[in-house]
């Protein structure tokens, strides 16, 4: 009866019928089918349909950008998630996904006004047809194994992936992968492909990579990992491809090679040892840098805290509170893209040091600096951004805790971000648990859909709240209310979570 029913889901998916596979989604809820089954059935579902032949489309000389990543963003984001939301509403992040997935199919054909789903909505294109089968760009293949040392092996495939060579690409990879002693080295080496691969500019941009081959990738090896990689080849058709899918840039991660190489002699292994954190003082000049000056001045803070001894790891802490401020100064919600993938670059590349022991990561702390400093620069030069001072809202100073959080939770679902904002600081400034904190956040993240990668970025910044030493780590959580509250939505954010209330009997917030 479960194959028939995941038949069933599959199809209605694949019609682009988001009612009905809400519907069959909530009948294996209710089964009690188990969510790591549930996420393998929807990766395979989606997986042949979610990438695309390029990452831009140049149709009568207008540049667009199209990618489609966010069905299996959600999926890995999905698992943790669960456990951070009361357990009434564990589920609702992979309802927020398999809600959004019939939008997410064919992006390539959704720029051109031959499919419907997000980039018709985004650049409001007209679709004047029935929903067609969604193309599958790339067919799956088998795996090509190749003789040699484990260097060497990683050397040619990145090299495949740097040429565009996309399916040869993926065979050596599924054949790297078939070296079991040597899987984790691999798996390494596919995160890194992903997180050397950024833009170098921002502004009057709107075609970019964004990290998001980083984010591919990071999900990918958690889902892979949480399936058990016998079990796992469809999560590797869903994420693999993609690596090697132009346009790819470079010229970052060069950057921060050089300087590594000239400014501080090469010496990654060293550097990497060092466990010294940084003082509030140092912290906070290096977020001023960021956020404030050029580029120039951001690597020379870098550079100089990292003679003086200071963890890269700790460094990397203090990037990802410039990044929360670049969040914090967003206005109006088509403004956050820059902010939200910048901030969501800064927690993939703190799991990628806490996973692996990758010898380039030092490098890779200059790319998220520079990341983060355009997009500050971006935010700084595009109309509706701007700090605004954080104030204490009427009568939340004297407010226990739990009515402060049921305030907290009404002004995200409110989409009053800037409200949000001030309660988070009100009860931040009470000394309240901030575990109840953290959960309303979690829960206002993965309640507010319609587009699933942002439940993904809001618990980005609890995930790094868990583990950061800054000093001024709180500015995490702050963030988090901005972006729930503030981002992009599109049509109803609120009606998935009302299906799902209605179909599970809770009290609809």
């Amino acid at each position: 009866m479960t194959t028939a029913e995941y038949a069933r889901l599959e199809e209605c998916i694949l019609a682009r019928d988001q009612i009905g596979a809400a519907g069959v989604l909530y009948g294996l809820f209710k089964q009690g089918r188990s969510l790591t089954e549930i996420t393998s059935e929807t990766v395979r579902i989606h997986a042949p349909y979610t990438h695309v032949p390029y990452h831009q489309r140049l149709d009568d000389g207008v540049v667009k950008f199209v990618n489609n990543d966010h069905c299996l963003l959600s999926e890995r984001v999905g698992l943790p998630l669960s456990s951070m939301v009361r357990p009434e509403l564990a589920m609702l992040p992979m309802a927020q996904t398999v809600w959004y997935m019939p939008t997410g199919l064919d992006p390539w054909n959704q720029l051109i006004g031959k499919a419907p789903g997000h980039y018709t909505r985004l650049y409001d294109i007209k679709v004047n047809q029935s929903p067609p089968m969604p193309q599958a760009h790339w067919p799956d293949q088998a795996p090509e194994h190749l003789d040699g040392p484990l260097p060497e092996r990683l050397n040619h495939w990145l090299t495949l992936v740097q040429r565009g060579e996309v399916l040869a690409s993926y065979r050596v990879f599924l054949g790297l992968m078939d070296d079991v002693p040597n899987r984790r080295a691999v798996l390494a080496h596919l995160a890194f492909a992903g997180l050397i691969d950024v833009q170098d500019r921002m502004l009057h941009n709107r075609s970019y990579t964004t990290g998001h081959k980083s984010y591919r990738a990071r999900a990918t090896i958690e889902l892979g990992e949480a399936l058990g990689w016998d079990n796992a080849h469809h999560v590797l058709y869903a994420g693999v491809p993609d690596m090697a899918v132009g346009p790819r840039w470079h010229s970052t991660y060069e950057m921060g090679c050089n300087i590594v190489q000239n400014l501080l002699d090469g010496r990654d292994r060293e550097l990497l040892l060092q466990k010294e954190p940084l003082t509030p003082a140092e912290e906070a000049m290096l977020v001023d840098a960021i956020v404030h000056q050029r580029e120039p001045s951001v690597i020379a803070a870098i550079v100089a805290l990292l003679k003086a001894g200071r963890s890269p790891r700790r460094i990397l802490d203090a990037i990802q509170v410039a990044a929360a401020q670049v969040i914090l100064d967003t206005g109006e919600p088509n403004n956050f893209s820059m902010a939200q993938h910048g901030y969501e670059y800064c927690n993939t590349l703190g799991w990628f040091y806490d996973t692996f022991e990758h010898p380039h990561r030092l490098k890779l702390l200059f790319v998220a600096a520079s990341f983060i400093n355009h997009g500050s620069e971006h935010q700084a030069n595009t109309p509706g951004n701007g700090r605004r001072a954080i104030t204490s809202p009427p009568g939340a100073d004297s407010l226990p805790p739990a009515a402060l959080l049921a305030r907290l939770t009404g002004a995200l679902l409110a989409l009053r971000a800037d409200e949000a904002v001030d309660l988070t600081a009100a009860y931040l400034k009470a000394g309240f648990d901030r575990a109840p904190l953290v959960q309303a956040l979690a829960e206002g993240a993965c309640i507010l859909g319609n587009d699933p990668h942002n439940q993904e970025l809001g618990l980005s910044l609890l995930e790094d709240y868990r583990k950061s030493l800054a000093a001024d780590r709180d500015h995490l959580l702050l963030a988090c209310a901005k972006h729930t509250g503030g981002h992009r939505k599109y049509g109803d954010p609120l009606e998935c979570y009302r299906r799902f209330a209605e179909a599970f009997d809770l009290t609809e917030r």
